[in-house]
Parts: C-alpha cells; sequence; structure tokens
C-alpha cells in the first residue's frame, strides 16, 4: 500500500513537472541561397533541452533578423537586400500559425540592406536600422499585425577612419532603452551610438541632447545592450574586437566611457577576427559577447557599481561564424548560430557562474543569423 501511494506521488510529481516545463517553437532568421529558402523552426523543450528537426517555416530573401510580438501571433522580418523599391531592402510580416508562417506584408525598409529591427515597449512601433542606406526607420503597427507607413526616418550622416568600410554611414542597430522613451542606434560607419529619444504614441525621433557618443576611431560599433538596472550600456565593436563600457544617464540618454576591453587573449594569433552579437543575462551579472575568427562566445562578469568588466571564460561555439547567439526566455540555456558551419548548437548555462557547458544538441540551419521564441506552452 505504502509503495503504490509512493509511485503515485511519483507520478503525479513527474506530471506536474512535465506541465509545467515551457516549450518554445523557435524561428530562425538565415541568409538564403543553396543551404536556405528562408525562415525556419523548429521546437524546443527547456526542461531539458530538447529539440525537433528542423522545417521550413516560410520562403523569404535574406531574413537575417527577426521580432515577435509579445502574443506570438505576429512576427517581423528583415529581407536584407537593395532589390526591394528603389535601391531598398525590405520588411515582411507574417502571422504566426503553430509551425507555419503567413506572409500577410511585404513593404520596403526606408533603405537598403536592413540589418535589424526591433519593437518597441508597447509593441505599437517596429524600429528598423537599414545598414548601407545608413539610417534608421520607424513603422507604427496596426491591430492586425500590419505596419503602417513610416512615422519617423533619420539619415545618419558622415565617415570614419577606415576608408574600405567606414566611408559612410552604416546603422547596424536599433535598440530601446529599459523604460522605452529612449533608442540607441549603434553606426559602424561613424564610430557613433546614436541616441534618440522616443514617443510610442506617435512613433517618432528626436534627437537626444548630446544625440550622440564617440567610441574610438576604427571601432566600428554594431550592436548595444543595456545593463537591467539602466545605469550602464555594453557596445560591442565589431572591426576591433572589443566592448565600451558607457555610464548611461536615463534621464537624458547621455552616455560616457568608462571602460574598453579586448574579446580576445593578450597572446591571441587570430589574424582576422571580428565581433558580432553582444547580451547581458537578466540578473545583470554576466556579459556574452560573439568572437567570429576565433569562433567563441567571451564572458565577462558585471561589476554592479562601476559596469566594469572583468574577464571569466571564452567557450568555443562549435562551428564557425558566431553571427548571433541567444540566451533562451527561461536564461538557462545559450543557443548559439554559426553562419558558416549551417548549425546551432545548445549549450547549458550554469545559474551560478554563468558559464556555458556544451551538450549534445544540434541543430543544423544554413546560414543561421537570428533566433525568436514563441511559447507554445
Amino acid at each position: 500500500m505504502k509503495i503504490s501511494r509512493l509511485l503515485l506521488v511519483v507520478a503525479l510529481y513527474v506530471l506536474s513537472a512535465q506541465a509545467a516545463e515551457p516549450i518554445y517553437q523557435v524561428f530562425v532568421g538565415t541568409y538564403t541561397g543553396k543551404q536556405s529558402k528562408g525562415i525556419y523552426t523548429f521546437r524546443f523543450k527547456s526542461l531539458d533541452g530538447g529539440t525537433t528537426a528542423p522545417v521550413l517555416a516560410a520562403p523569404t530573401e535574406n531574413p537575417s533578423f527577426l521580432a515577435v510580438d509579445a502574443d506570438g501571433k505576429y512576427l517581423y522580418a528583415v529581407n536584407e537586400t537593395s532589390n526591394r523599391g528603389k535601391g531598398e531592402g525590405g520588411i515582411t510580416v507574417f502571422a504566426i500559425e503553430g509551425a507555419t508562417l503567413k506572409q500577410i506584408q511585404e513593404l520596403p525598409s526606408m533603405g537598403a540592406d536592413p540589418a535589424y529591427l526591433t519593437l518597441d515597449g508597447t509593441g505599437h512601433n517596429l524600429l528598423v536600422a537599414n545598414y548601407t542606406g545608413g539610417n534608421v526607420a520607424v513603422f507604427p503597427i496596426g491591430k492586425d499585425g500590419k505596419l503602417k507607413g513610416h512615422s519617423a526616418f533619420d539619415q545618419h550622416k558622415g565617415s570614419s577612419v577606415n576608408k574600405e568600410r567606414q566611408a559612410g554611414p552604416h546603422a547596424h542597430s536599433i535598440q530601446m532603452s529599459n523604460d522605452n522613451r529612449f533608442v540607441l542606434s549603434a553606426d559602424l560607419g561613424l564610430d557613433e551610438v546614436l541616441a534618440y529619444g522616443f514617443d510610442a504614441k506617435k512613433g517618432t525621433l528626436k534627437a537626444a541632447n548630446p544625440a550622440f557618443v564617440k567610441v574610438a576611431d576604427g571601432a566600428g560599433p554594431r550592436h548595444v545592450a543595456f545593463a537591467p538596472n539602466s545605469r550602464f550600456v555594453y557596445v560591442t565593436n565589431e572591426m576591433t574586437s572589443t566592448v565600451t563600457v558607457m555610464a548611461y544617464d536615463a534621464q537624458t540618454a547621455a552616455m560616457s566611457e568608462v571602460q574598453t576591453v579586448s574579446t580576445l587573449p593578450a597572446d591571441s594569433k587570430v589574424v582576422d577576427n571580428s565581433t558580432a552579437e553582444i547580451t547581458v543575462d537578466a540578473k545583470g551579472r554576466y556579459l556574452y559577447v560573439s568572437n567570429r575568427g576565433e569562433d567563441t562566445i567571451a564572458q565577462f562578469s558585471i561589476d554592479q557599481a562601476t559596469g566594469k568588466l572583468t574577464f571569466v571564460a571564452r567557450t568555443p561555439t562549435g562551428g564557425k561564424t558566431p553571427r548571433f547567439f541567444t540566451l533562451d526566455p527561461t536564461g538557462k540555456w545559450m543557443f548559439v548560430a554559426n553562419q558558416e558551419t549551417n548549425d546551432i548548437f545548445l549549450f547549458k548555462v550554469d545559474e551560478e557562474s554563468g558559464k556555458m557547458v556544451a551538450t549534445d544538441f544540434k541543430v543544423e540551419i544554413g546560414s543561421p543569423v537570428c533566433l525568436v521564441f514563441v511559447r507554445t506552452r
């Protein structure tokens, strides 16, 4: 009798754990060509890291960066090209129907080669950075998920010291502040992070005062990440393989350099390396940045008082050219997308140390660039 009761308790515990296990539909943006036809998807179980085989969710050209609305109803993808309209790239909107994406809209992005997009905190606006176009734009979102005509546009101007890569502006990213009051855009061509005041109701941008902060000449700022406490901003500099720590004034968006650290060891023999993605964990304890060339994820601890970084570890990504990585919504898993070797490796993240531990989970998708999650249970 006691054994039967024990078995019942165990069974109920297992069923309860399984019921509570978050399951996600993961959508993957890619560069299209021989290896890829568009956006792919697979299922992910956060309890044990299990994944299903990927399938094509929707064909579309170069959907290199993705964003999903908070309700998991709509997915927004850039089309990183210059042939949509008059030398422009595109934005494609999809309705999410399980593992299938139904295209409901396609429109020009206001500039060539859009490389980044994001939703503001209200979910009422989509913001895009056009890399070759060197500009940023805002598109209000209707109740049906479709984009309206742009409500804001800013053309960056200038150049920097590298004549091959910095002859003009290259807006590489656009990022909302934690309070949704400001927008930052890292411009690789200008060696600047531009700051804008943002009106979510009107979908407008207004240059902050000061309007930008400079990084080192030739650094090539690519992406930015906010500390959860909004006191610091972290900038990954693609061309010099560095991260710059900026003190951030949440009232004005003014920034000032605190520290710049290399993502490579001092004795590194890697000849050609560039950084790509950067992220801070939800508790603001650790920062991660990807090295393309050394093919590692560099991890740093964050001093909560000063924002300064201290090196912790470099973890091989299992493939080549880690263009993108992301923590899953639970913060327990790290997905690393290796563009050149057409694979995504899954790492377990230690809760205390933040260190990445390799697993046997691997998903093969051609030229993966970006991952987003939609919870299905």
